[in-house]
């Protein structure tokens, strides 16, 4: 029996790819390194295709992520979807940012699928970024989709570069929030929510 080997499978725009591997040729060359030695020959269609995958957000619609499961439910306590893993690119730097996302919102009627709010923040972080706009945006889209009484939105994340340029401060990290509705107008709902993701 034959032995298969494994076969990648991904997607990418061909003609993008070529052409940003020719700029990370290019880049390479700038740096004082020789794209055509062995070790790098790969090297700016490798980096091309990890930028495509890294920046995909800007290819996916979040509002329609919500949209398609969305439920008709007479809930109205908090739905909370806490610690999600936020992989981003800092648009200063293009260096990365990584955290946990805690997103929570009172449903008005309607629900969406829990994956849903996670594929929200997954869209968002997969552009280039800042973490204030990336909370806000969060609880934007969910608030407009949704309807719901209110969201809240925490992100806790380290910056690359704070820790490896610049101050070069390793230990340091960042806290955003962002929040609608009942969470705005009610501390004990705001103070709730605090609680739970503590």
């Amino acid at each position: 029996m034959e032995k298969k080997l494994y076969e990648k499978q991904e997607i990418y725009d061909p003609a993008t790819i070529a052409e940003l591997s020719e700029h990370y040729a290019a880049i390479l060359r700038l740096l004082g390194e020789d794209p055509t030695r062995e070790g790098l020959l790969k090297t700016p269609e490798r980096v091309a295709k990890a930028m495509a995958f890294m920046t995909k957000g800007y290819a996916e619609d979040p509002r329609d992520i919500l949209l398609s499961a969305m439920f008709r439910e007479e809930y109205r306590q908090m739905v909370l979807v806490r610690d999600i893993e936020v992989y981003s690119l800092c648009e200063h730097h293009m260096l990365p940012f990584y955290g946990k996302a805690h997103v929570a919102y009172i449903p008005d009627g309607y629900i969406t699928g829990l994956s849903k709010v996670a594929r929200v923040v997954e869209c968002f972080a997969r552009r280039l970024q800042v973490q204030e706009r990336l909370t806000v945006q969060i609880r934007d889209c969910i608030h407009e989709a949704l309807h719901p009484l209110g969201v809240a939105v925490v992100i806790e994340a380290s910056h690359m570069c704070m820790q490896m340029r610049g101050v070069e401060k390793q230990e340091s990290s960042t806290t955003t929030s962002a929040f609608t509705g009942i969470f705005l107008r009610d501390h004990r709902t705001r103070e709730e929510f605090m609680e739970l993701i503590r």
